[in-house]
């Protein structure tokens, strides 16, 4: 499989259930996205125990803190993981989905 051009049906799979065993493709380009360098990776932050959870961007910097974003926040994990899985989706690929959440961008902000 070619990680640099992948077929936007791992993004349906994830879609689907975030929280499930998933194809050895599919895992691999986890294993990519969640393996990037730390300066602007994104992720998760649970901001209420079990109840929230706020995407957020790593700076990178020792000592800078990360960067959360407020119109990002989650009452249910598996939406907050879609969230995070397009914005490493465009990241890594360079391109949005063809599904992808309307507003993602917008509310990621500036």
């Amino acid at each position: 499989m070619d990680l640099s051009d992948p077929d936007e049906a791992l993004a349906r799979e994830f879609k689907a259930d975030p929280l499930a065993h998933h194809s050895p493709n599919l895992q691999a380009l986890l294993r990519r996205f969640r393996g990037e360098d730390v300066p602007g990776k994104y992720a998760l932050l649970r901001t209420k125990h079990e109840r929230e959870w706020t995407v957020v961007q790593f700076s990178g910097v020792k000592g800078v803190p990360l960067t959360l974003h407020p119109r990002l926040v989650f009452t249910d994990w598996r939406a907050a993981e879609w969230a995070v899985f397009q914005l490493r989706w465009r990241r890594h690929v360079g391109r949005p989905l063809s599904f992808e959440d309307p507003d993602l961008m917008a509310r990621v902000g500036p």
